[in-house]
Parts: C-alpha cells; structure tokens; sequence
C-alpha cells in the first residue's frame, strides 16, 4: 500500500536544511536554511505554487534552518510556526513579518495533515521534531538530535516514513579537521546522531519504516555513499534491509537520492 506522503528535500545538511512535505493537497515546509530563491526553486520543482503551501514548520533556530525565513515571510506571508523559546532565541526576529509569526501548539491540523511536534535533544533553546499524520499514515521528521529521548523513539513507531540524520561517520570525525571542542559537541548528547546512531534506531523498531531519508549530512565528516552503506549492513545484518526503501538526500543536488535500485544499474 503506498503511503500518501511525499518528501522533497531541498537542501539537507550543515550548510542549510529545508524539505517540502506533501500529503493529499496539503504542503508543509519544515525548516527555511537557505535562501529564500533556492526554497522558491524547490518549492516550483516540486510542481508547486507558493500559495500552495499551508506553513513553514521550524525545528529550531539555529542559521542553518532559519537562513530563508526573513525574505521568505515578506514574499510569501505564510504562517511560519514555532515554539515561544525558539522564537526567542530567533536570529534577526525584527526582519520577520509580524503576520507570519506562530507560536507552535503541541498539537494542530493544517489541511489534512494533522502535526504533533515532540522534543528532541540539541544545543538550541527547544528543538523540536515533527510526526505529520494524514489518515493512518505517519511521516516522522528527526534531525538535529544528540541522544534518542523516550519521546523521539515513541515519535518514530509505526512511521511509515522518516526522515532520519545520519550526520557523521565517527572515524571520520575523530581522524577530521574539526577541532577537539566542535567534536565533543556533534558527538555529545546535545549535537548530532552518527550513522551508527541511525542505523541501530533502524534495527530496534518493531516495524520498519516504508521509506527513510537520510538527511542532514555533514559535508566534512560523512559522505552519501558511507551512510548509505554503513546503514544499509545494519539492516541486512538483522534481515531488514528489503523492508526498507532507503534513500541518502544530499545538499548540493536538489531532491538527489542513492537508493538501491540506482547502486544496482
């Protein structure tokens, strides 16, 4: 049975973050880490208008998933949604259309997708993932996370997509160019989950995801390919990898997936 919702990312990684969920005639955007043009870009690739959009979810406010959303509001006006501390904590707030700003409920509708946002441990004011439900179909957005709380592993039962992080390969890091302080903190419980990390959340879910993206990929210290397989070993080794339609998103080509059936041709 095909899942209803589609995920289009359009830029994933350190230097910017920002996807377009789509369910029935509904479109969500999650994050605005890149310019205002490259969203508009993604947002007509996609087949879409900007008024087709119902809101702007944000996960937090760090640059690199906030870049866009000065110009994006004042072009747009769509309702931009986040938590009280994020808002806050907002870089350059002043420039944001006052008629765009939302403080995020914990639940709400928009169209036919109901949202629930869930907390996520990371060094920002209260980051925050999302689980985006339309009828029985679950699609689940987790990036930006140190550690799996109780309330991340509940958020991904039964999702029939997610949207995971894969930051960092660990070897990578440890032997990289980032000094020893930057490492502590992408490797600490408040920085970023490796592909280890991802892959062993993969393996300990009673029920398998239909689709998972691997997403915010550390340009430094990972790369498509080494996600790809480290994760995709993890799921043979425990006889699941044919349940799993994985894909690996990438910054710097729009919508760019590995997949199986590509690494097969």
């Amino acid at each position: 049975m095909q899942n209803k919702f589609q995920v289009n990312v359009i830029a994933s990684g350190s230097k910017g973050n920002s996807s377009i969920i789509v369910a029935g005639n509904t479109a969500l955007l999650i994050d605005a880490g890149i310019s205002c043009k490259r969203i508009m870009a993604g947002i007509k690739a996609c087949g879409l208008e900007p008024g087709d959009l119902s809101g702007v979810l944000l996960t937090h406010e760090h640059i690199d998933h906030v870049a866009g959303l000065p110009v994006l509001s004042r072009k747009t006006g769509l309702p931009i949604y986040a938590n009280e501390k994020t808002w806050a904590a907002m870089p350059k707030r002043s420039e944001i259309s006052r008629e765009s700003i939302r403080v995020l409920p914990r639940n709400f509708t928009l169209g036919n997708i109901k949202i629930e946002a869930f907390k996520i441990s990371h060094d920002a004011a209260d980051p925050v993932g999302y689980s985006l439900f339309c009828g029985k179909d679950k699609c689940t957005y987790l990036t930006d996370c140190g550690f799996l709380t109780d309330s991340c592993l509940e958020a991904v039962k039964n999702a029939g997509t997610l949207i995971l992080e894969a930051n960092h390969d660990v070897e990578m890091l440890k032997h990289g160019s980032y000094p020893i302080m930057l490492q502590n903190r992408i490797l600490g419980r408040k920085g970023h989950l490796s592909n280890e990390m991802a892959g062993n959340l993969l393996v300990g879910l009673d029920c398998l995801p239909q689709e998972v993206f691997l997403a915010h990929l550390s340009h430094e210290n990972n790369k498509p390919q080494l996600a790809f397989d480290t994760i995709d070993e993890m799921l043979k080794k425990a006889n699941a990898q044919e349940t799993v339609e994985l894909y690996v998103t990438r910054q710097d080509i729009m919508v760019s997936n590995i997949d199986r059936r590509l690494q097969d041709e």
